[in-house]
């Protein structure tokens, strides 16, 4: 596939995920959202690790406008370790938080991510929980249990894809269908894309997708795309 083409698919992917994003009702900020970060730390996620440390500020910049953003950094890693750290509020907690974790080859515990989630926002609301990974090596039936779930307890399901894994597509996307939020694949070498991504839903973390509608003047090719989508 030529870079060109390679270019225009990226579009057309990032195009849907806005559209999907767009869809989302709105709700009314009260008090600061609340945020489930949640990364696949295998070996094989180290480089988007690292990138993910680089370009998650983006999140806080946005919704701090709104309210500001709650954010539990959650992880998986090796065969038998999921962890969840303390809420945290700032842009540089969470960094310290990510650059202490090294990336452990291992397999996928997504349904562990998902059930972290659930108990959480059982706990106190959750607004939105976003996933970054490249695989998936679980049963499919178990993670749309626990999605459907997830979503009777109102809480929307970003997940970002790296890589073609049609295995990791699937489950993905019917995780995001399930919950109401979108799935979008992304290119590791494009930090901008990724940060400009996860600032949008932070912002509707923070204070729901109508106020996405103001971000249209930004230079941003990406996030013009997603305000002019926003309606209401």
């Amino acid at each position: 596939m030529s870079g060109k083409d390679l270019s225009a698919r990226t579009d057309r992917q990032v195009a849907a995920f806005l559209e999907e994003l767009a869809k989302v009702p709105a709700r009314p900020s009260a008090g600061r959202g609340r945020l489930i970060f949640a990364l696949d730390a295998t070996a094989s996620r180290e480089p988007t690790w690292d990138r993910a440390c680089e370009v998650q500020g983006q999140m806080f910049l946005e919704a701090g406008r709104l309210g500001g953003l709650e954010v539990q950094l959650v992880f998986y890693r090796g065969f038998h370790e999921c962890k969840a750290s303390r809420w945290v509020s700032d842009s540089r907690a969470l960094v310290e938080l990510m650059t202490s974790v090294r990336c452990k080859a291992g397999q996928t515990q997504i349904r562990r991510v998902l059930r972290h989630a659930i108990a959480e926002t059982k706990r106190e609301p959750v607004r939105a929980l976003v996933f970054i990974g490249d695989a998936m090596e679980e049963e499919l039936d178990e993670l749309a249990a626990l999605a459907g779930e997830l979503g009777i307890l109102g809480v929307r399901a970003f997940l970002f894809q790296e890589g073609d894994d049609p295995r990791a597509e699937r489950a993905f996307r019917e995780i995001a269908r399930l919950t109401g939020g979108a799935w979008c694949r992304f290119d590791r070498n494009a930090p901008n894309e990724l940060r400009e991504l996860l600032g949008a839903v932070a912002a509707y973390a923070a204070g729901g997708a109508a106020v996405l509608e103001d971000l249209r003047r930004r230079p941003s090719n990406v996030v013009r795309l997603l305000a002019h989508q926003v309606r209401g």
